[in-house]
């Protein structure tokens, strides 16, 4: 089975700078990118299924692909930011510009394609959106999961009960039965395809205790909920 590797690239904030990791799939080579961003409080391994299958089809096509699946700062593999106001869309945005700056200066991209989930979908709208961003290709075609232009209060509200509470547990597989109570409607999953999607959601408690048993708690910053929870139904 085929695996990402995992690479970063450095993004500019307000109080610096800070890194962004990202997985890529495929051929690191082929002109033909697809950009595959993750919602709120996920990461890029969620597209991990995704990418195998279209690397395949392309395979089977006779074609190269590259899928690049990025860590949005302050999740997955990525830095936390130093202020937590950075956590917004328009930063976001900022930072997947930077992405396929050095994606272009590693191989030319003749065509560009953006999955987004939710919040992705969101990063996807703005670059979309905008004729004057310097973009190596426009967006050829822009698949939107689980958002549109528009967005409820009253799932942002549900979204915000949750949202910072990144919890401790004593075992992935807890974990991952704690997320299956918020997602479900995520669709249907046997056990063992839930565990893999859950896994990289989490991340080591540090322990300065050896003796103390493992403990575990979800991947990002629980930071990004500041700027999330200081929004308004009129904002």
């Amino acid at each position: 089975m085929i695996q990402p590797l995992l690479n970063d690239v450095n993004c500019l904030d307000a109080t610096g700078s800070h890194r962004m990791a990202y997985w890529q799939w495929g051929d690191p080579a082929s002109t033909h990118v697809v950009l595959c961003v993750h919602g709120l409080t996920r990461q890029g391994r969620d597209f991990d299924e995704l990418a195998r299958a279209l690397c395949q089809c392309a395979s089977d096509a006779g074609q190269s692909l590259r899928v690049i699946c990025p860590d949005v700062v302050g999740r997955g593999q990525s830095d936390w930011l130093k202020d937590p106001a950075g956590y917004q869309i328009p930063a976001y945005a900022a930072d997947m510009l930077a992405l396929l700056a050095k994606l272009q200066a590693e191989a030319p991209i003749g065509v560009l394609d953006w999955v987004g989930t939710s919040m992705g979908g969101l990063i996807g709208l703005v670059i979309c959106g905008q004729q004057d961003l310097p973009l190596p290709q426009r967006v050829r075609k822009l698949v939107l999961n689980d958002v549109g232009p528009t967005v409820e209060w009253a799932a942002l509200q549900r979204i915000g009960a949750y949202l910072g509470k990144t919890g401790e547990f004593e075992s992935v597989q807890q974990a991952a039965d704690s997320m299956w109570a918020t997602s479900s409607s995520f669709g249907p999953h046997t056990p063992a395809q839930w565990l893999a999607l859950s896994t990289p959601m989490v991340r080591l408690v540090d322990n300065a205790d050896a003796t103390k048993p493992k403990r575990w708690k979800l991947h990002y910053d629980p930071t990004i909920a500041e700027p999330f929870r200081a929004a308004s139904e009129t904002a």
